[in-house]
This record gives structure tokens, C-alpha cells and sequence, in this order.
């Protein structure tokens, strides 16, 4: 169930891009850029969503010193129909693209794929991303934010953020050293708003299949489950067995905004853990911080129209374990 790499695929550069309220967050000096306006300058939403990726892109581009040419695949995905701005991104961007849609486990599904192109020997360097935008990813699952609809405290704040990284088959960085996809898993939540709890036991499944010793990590960090879906992921660990006495658990969606009320239970989107991971944990490790990290990004495979339908939430996690040698 779980893949370990032979050839370490490495890190060689990541970066950060987001919105103007991520610019207020606790994570701010991780990120390379944000927007002034919600918009970007663009005309839509969604055209402002295409911008946080191809930015992300560039900027991991240069700090790997790449040209696009010399990168043989681009990994990457978000939510909006049919990706439309991931498919105008790679337009931009020029590079083989192969479209990646796992909800908020996309950021992850990039890693281990990518990982898994470089160790079989398919890929030299690969570009893997992941982007969602607060505006537009609410006003197709949920209600427009010019509606000004109420909002439950189990509700998460889809992030307007974007994470991008380069993996590389040779240079220095955290690698990805082993990675354990996730199984669907759907325990009847039907609340669209109560996504942690749906997420939760997918987290759980598949952190309990790859880890051996959760005291061998520096952090275990899930994405995004929330305030709400993190207690319920701990508790799900503890009753399986696992000892937490000693471990760190993080989730990205309250690492993003911190204690900000105004985001309820936390942050949320495909763009959260990219964000996270290709700023604040890419930044622990590169300085020796950490030196082995858990990621367990969380997906949840909604739809509006599965919703509408009044059908459960099928759900996803996927983990990648990277690791930095100690110098």
C-alpha cells in the first residue's frame, strides 16, 4: 500500500502565491507573493485563480533555474469545473500536462505522482501544483460571497492560494522519500459546510497504513480538516492504538489563518496544504527544523451537483513522507 522511492526524487524549489487575507495570516513571510485585490487585476474570479498558479509556477521555476523546456511534466489541478484555470495555466506554461483532480488531496496526489514519474525513471524534473480561490471555489459549492449567507462554526474558509514545487531526480532539499494513497472512504456526512468530519476517517485510514511509529516524525500534518475534523482525526488515531503521547499534530487549514474567527474552523481548498507545504513546511525543512514530515492532504469528492442530489461525501487522503538528511 505505501511507495518508497528508490531515488529519493527531491525538492529542488517550491513557492507560494495568495490572496489578500492570506496576506494577514500567520504564514505570511512563507509565501513569495500575494494579490492586492481579490481579483488579481483579472476580470473573474476564476481568470484570478489561473494568475496564483502560473505566478506559483514561475516563481519555483527561477528559484530552480529552469526553463520551461527543461521540465518534462506539469502535475496539477483545483476545483472548478473541469479545472478550467489548471487547463489555462498549462496553456500559459507550455509543459506536458497531465490534469490531477482530488479535491483538497491534489497537492499530495502531485507529490506521490510526481515522485513516482522520477523513481520509474519517466521524468528528470516534474512541476506538480495546486490552487483554489476563496470566491470562486464558494460560489460553486456553496453560495456566492456576495449573498452574504451564514456560515455554521464547523464551516472551513477555502484559501485563495496557491502552491507550486519542482521535483527533481538529482540536487538538494527535502525528499520525498515514501508516499501511501488514500482509499475513498464515505461514512454518510452529507453537510456540505461539515467537510473535517467527512475528511477525518479517510485521514485516519490511510495515516494508520503508512505509519509504523508516530514518534519517528517530527509532525504528523493533515489538509484540511479544521478545528473540527482534526479532533475527530486524533480521536479516530487514538482508538485504533496509535500513541500520540510524543507526536506533533498539525493540520494546515488551522496553521493558514491561525486563530482568525472570521474562518470558523479553520482553512480549506486544494490551494491550503499546497500553500503550506511549499512555504511554511518547505522552509522548516530546507533550515533542519524538521527532518521528517507526514503529510496527509485531505480530499473531499463533492460535487454541486452530488449535492444537490442528496448524496453522501465520498472522501480521500493521500500521504507523502519527506525527509531532509541531516548535514
Amino acid at each position: 500500500m505505501t511507495w518508497t522511492f528508490k531515488t529519493k526524487p527531491v525538492i529542488i524549489a517550491a513557492s507560494s502565491v495568495g490572496g489578500p487575507f492570506e496576506a494577514k495570516g500567520p504564514l505570511a513571510s512563507t509565501f513569495d507573493q500575494f494579490f492586492e485585490k481579490l481579483d488579481g487585476g483579472e476580470k473573474s474570479f476564476e481568470k484570478a485563480q489561473r494568475r496564483l498558479m502560473e505566478d506559483a509556477s514561475i516563481h519555483a521555476l527561477k528559484k530552480a533555474e529552469l526553463t520551461n523546456e527543461e521540465v518534462d511534466v506539469f502535475l496539477a489541478g483545483d476545483l472548478i469545473n473541469q479545472m478550467t484555470p489548471t487547463n489555462f495555466a498549462a496553456r500559459t506554461l507550455s509543459i506536458p500536462f497531465i490534469g490531477l483532480y482530488n479535491a483538497c488531496a491534489t497537492s499530495m496526489a502531485g507529490f506521490m505522482t510526481g515522485a513516482a514519474l522520477i523513481d520509474g525513471g519517466y521524468a528528470k524534473n516534474v512541476l506538480t501544483a495546486a490552487a483554489s480561490h476563496n470566491a470562486a471555489v464558494e460560489k460553486q459549492f456553496r453560495y456566492p460571497t456576495e449573498y452574504g449567507g451564514q456560515k455554521p462554526p464547523i464551516s472551513q474558509w477555502t484559501a485563495t492560494a496557491c502552491g507550486a514545487a519542482i521535483l527533481s531526480s538529482s540536487g538538494t532539499g527535502p525528499y520525498i522519500h515514501s508516499a501511501t494513497p488514500g482509499r475513498v472512504l464515505d461514512y454518510g456526512v452529507t453537510d456540505p459546510f461539515n467537510m473535517g468530519a467527512a475528511m477525518a476517517p479517510a485521514a485516519a485510514d490511510t495515516i494508520i497504513r503508512h505509519v509504523k511509529n508516530p514518534e519517528e516524525y517530527d509532525c504528523i500534518i493533515t489538509g484540511d480538516l479544521g478545528k473540527t475534523g482534526k479532533q475527530i482525526f486524533v480521536k479516530l488515531l487514538k482508538d485504533s492504538g496509535m500513541n500520540l503521547s510524543q507526536t506533533s499534530m498539525l493540520d494546515c487549514g488551522e496553521l493558514l489563518y491561525g486563530s482568525e474567527p472570521q474562518v470558523f474552523s479553520g482553512g480549506s481548498g486544494a490551494g491550503c496544504s499546497a500553500a503550506v507545504t511549499c512555504g511554511y513546511i518547505y522552509e522548516k525543512m530546507i533550515t533542519n527544523e524538521w527532518t521528517r514530515v507526514l503529510i496527509a492532504a485531505t480530499g473531499a469528492l463533492l460535487s454541486p451537483l452530488s449535492v444537490l442530489q442528496k448524496d453522501s461525501i465520498p472522501c480521500i487522503a493521500h500521504a507523502v513522507e519527506l525527509r531532509m538528511d541531516e548535514a
